[in-house]
């Protein structure tokens, strides 16, 4: 008998291996992802979130295990942001299954995302009568919706969040816990059934009544086709909304808040609707329909005559900040095909009284947004953290500038090319953005604003408190301005608790936030351009027009404008006439009565200016581009009193563009020795040359857009010439381009083209703003290398 004995593949011996991954990775889904991995390549284990991020244990055999591991470093879920992954060999259990663990608390640190525009999934199932999620306002999955904005700690469940307050219903219950569903441990997802619900409350006197869900909208939207201002509660904060196109409705919103003549941005249904009120290119296609959905800075179209917009929305201004709908609430303000026609443009501007925060909770918004809106559509569902609109610009070359970083941005890290030390940089009074930063990440606070006021410190307070929480960094060590009256300042000196606290000088904090954005570690120096309004410099000036040799280490002043008196102080920045008269005088140009400038003031506030000037009370010396253009502006005839900031300065780009193309003229600035006394510039840039040149082009009849383009020109070619003599002197060829001054997209493509053309290196911010709301990030590494002050 003869037996045929068959040799079969031995199954290998199982392995199991912990896997703990860092990054953004709670709230996108990545638990979800990791059991439907498991499942696929039948492993057993378990995952679960906790402090420092997500862990999990596989088990199985040791191919299976390896690709896992490959597999959750490279095909992450859409939202997430993997910053590291460790693995560790444990012992096989021999367990079965795969199963996902409730969430351990204890300490670490992991990365709440970014608030994220409601997806095409959702969007679909809105839309669909058929759906039980149709028409519902607060419709989320795992690849959209409030993160951020509901989080109120770690690790990200439910359980920490505002969506606390909503148990689920049983179908809701189903798609959490069904690993095949999109909705799959989806921290926010609700129903009609769960979730939170619409309220309107009307002003007296509207003739609407306070009413609930699909009536709340339906009326809501009837309220704003009729003209009405309506605050309807968002994703990171209440807006004021009402039709763009309803000149009447745009400006009762205007005066009702005190606005001024500061421009309004809109929101769109679509896209094709933003490129009827603007140009809209690829980039600005992608920036405007991106998950992030931030305002985005749209050039207009030269008629300025389209009939979605009221003259009133943004008059003067060379651009319109256009955002799409990013939650579903505000798809449904819009609309669904089978709703009655309503306005197809809205205004929609923060929820807040000029100077205040943005206003989240629904008490609040009804008194301190009262006698702004006609009417509240709110929700019961508590927003945790405010967070502003974001807003950006897109570059000739398509690249994206941030110009305020909130919504959508925070609080997504930003990479620092140097270790940190725990440390806390509270910024300026300006736009202020706290930064919390530890080893080589940094994290920036949403949008607060100017701390004016003392809602904005509060504002200020509450969230240094949430950075802390969310972040779990413990700052060793504050950082702030130099300037002594800051409120920023102040706070840091009563809070140090103990904790050293470093001064960094305004402008070297520019520009040291622009070279940490382009990830230079500061062993070299950069030839720093930091043109803004304000900065207190060395010598107690007004700096803002400074020309600096500059490494984390320190900083030396080699060129800057030429001071003049700033009169007045904070009246001289809303009065553009004065600081035109204040350079004229100090260029030796007299007061004519046929110059614009001249002529925009009575002979009583010329008395007191020329007192003022000749004797010198109340005139700090400045030294601020901002304020020059503030100048020029004025002597063009362009703007001469601002109603918001740099006001003056965005209509005078506004006035250059139609004439750029076809006037390549400038006039000059003077590059002049400054004396040699320690610490005092080698070379001041003066404008008097071009300011004769101005009086003599206005004199022949130059119109305001010719002698705008020929200004800007000559501020390019002033930078040029005198990064050309600091090369000379210093062999440095890297020039890093920093300060609110820079928003201006004519003076940043055109400054950054002729350095180029220069054979220099030109650093330029991206994701981190120009202006005062990137300057914790500069603070942050400046102090980190110990420069500036002890």
């Amino acid at each position: 008998m003869t037996s045929t004995l068959t040799n079969r593949p031995e199954r290998a011996a199982a392995v199991r291996r912990r896997v703990t991954v860092r990054g953004v990775v709670q709230g996108v889904g990545f638990r979800p992802f990791v059991h439907r991995l498991a499942g696929e390549l039948a492993l057993s284990g378990f995952v679960s979130n906790n402090a420092g991020g997500v862990i999990a244990e596989i088990e199985g055999e040791p191919d299976g295990v390896e690709e896992f591991c490959r597999r959750v470093r490279e095909q992450t879920p859409p939202l997430a942001v993997v910053s590291g992954v460790t693995y560790e060999s444990v012992a096989a259990l021999g367990t079965e299954g795969f199963v996902i663990l409730p969430s351990e608390r204890g300490e670490g640190r992991t990365l709440i995302p970014p608030d994220t525009a409601t997806c095409a999934d959702c969007l679909r199932e809105l839309a669909d009568p058929q759906d039980r999620r149709y028409r519902h306002p607060f419709i989320t999955c795992t690849h959209c919706g409030p993160r951020l904005t509901i989080a109120t700690g770690l690790p990200y469940d439910r359980a920490t969040t505002t969506m606390a307050a909503f148990p689920m219903c049983p179908a809701c219950a189903d798609e959490y816990a069904d690993p095949s569903d999109r909705r799959f441990h989806a921290q926010p997802v609700a129903c009609r059934s769960c979730g939170p619900r619409l309220t309107l409350t009307p002003a007296p006197g509207t003739g609407a009544r306070r009413s609930e869900g699909e009536e709340a909208l339906a009326e809501s939207r009837r309220l704003l086709a009729r003209g009405a201002i309506v605050a309807v509660k968002g994703v990171g904060g209440y807006h004021l909304a009402c039709d763009a196109a309803d000149r009447d409705a745009v400006a009762g919103l205007r005066r009702r808040k005190s606005r001024g003549a500061k421009p309004f941005a809109v929101m769109c249904p679509d896209l094709a609707t933003a490129a009827r009120l603007a140009r809209v290119g690829p980039a600005e296609r992608a920036a405007l329909s991106s998950p992030r959905r931030p305002i985005v800075l749209l050039r207009r179209h030269a008629s300025h005559d389209v009939r979605e917009l009221a003259a009133g929305v943004c008059q003067g201004s060379p651009d319109v900040g256009v955002m799409l709908p990013y939650a579903p609430l505000q798809h449904l303000l819009f609309g669904l095909p089978e709703d009655p026609p309503g306005p197809r443009v809205l205004v929609m501007t923060s929820g807040n009284r000029s100077g205040e925060p943005i206003v989240t909770d629904d008490r609040e918004a009804l008194t301190r947004l009262a006698g702004l809106a006609d009417a509240w559509l709110s929700h019961d569902r508590a927003i945790e953290v405010p967070c502003d609109d974001s807003v950006v610009r897109l570059r000739a070359d398509s690249s994206e500038v941030v110009l305020r970083r909130s919504r959508g941005y925070a609080p997504s890290p930003v990479a620092l090319p140097v270790p940190v030390r725990p440390a806390l940089a509270v910024g300026g009074d300006l736009k202020n953005t706290l930064c919390l930063a530890d080893e080589h990440s940094a994290w920036f606070s949403p949008h607060i604003g100017d701390m004016g006021d003392l809602a904005t410190v509060r504002a200020f307070e509450a969230g240094e408190r949430r950075l802390r929480r969310l972040t779990g960094v413990a700052p060793r060590l504050l950082v702030a301005d130099r300037h002594p009256g800051y409120h920023s300042v102040r706070w840091a000196r009563r809070n140090t608790a103990g904790r050293p606290l470093r001064l960094v000088q305004h402008h070297h904090a520019h520009i040291a936030s622009a070279m940490a954005e382009n990830g230079l570690d500061g062993t070299a120096p950069v030839i720093g351009i930091a043109f803004d309004g304000t900065g207190y410099g060395d010598d107690a000036a007004i700096w803002g027009g400074e020309v600096l040799l500059a490494d984390y280490h320190g900083y030396r002043r080699l060129a800057h404008l030429a001071y003049v008196p700033l009169p007045g102080g904070d009246a001289g920045v809303g009065n553009p006439c004065r600081m035109a008269l204040s350079h004229l005088r100090a260029a030796g140009i007299p007061w004519d009565p046929d110059l614009p400038c001249v002529a925009a003031c009575s002979p009583g506030e010329l008395r007191v200016l020329d007192r003022q000037l000749e004797r010198g009370p109340a005139c700090v010396p400045t030294s601020s581009m901002g304020r020059l253009f503030d100048a020029v502006s004025s002597l063009a005839g362009v703007c001469h009193r601002a109603g918001y900031e740099a006001q003056a300065a965005i209509e005078l780009e506004a006035a250059a563009s139609p004439a750029w193309a076809e006037h390549e003229d400038a006039y000059a600035f003077a590059l002049r020795p400054a004396g040699s006394r320690p610490g005092v510039a080698a070379t001041l840039l003066d404008p008097a040359p071009a300011l004769r040149s101005i009086v003599a082009d206005l004199r022949r009849g130059a119109p305001a857009p010719v002698i705008a383009a020929r200004f800007h020109r000559a501020v390019v070619s002033a930078v040029a010439e005198v990064c050309r003599s600091a090369r000379r002197e210093t062999g440095v060829r890297t020039v890093a381009l920093s300060g609110g001054v820079f928003a201006n997209a004519l003076l940043d493509e055109e400054c950054t083209d002729l350095l180029r053309a220069s054979d220099f290196t030109v650093l330029r911010h991206g994701e981190v703003p120009p202006g005062d709301g990137g300057l914790a990030l500069g603070q942050l590494v400046v102090a980190a290398r110990g420069g500036d002050l002890p």
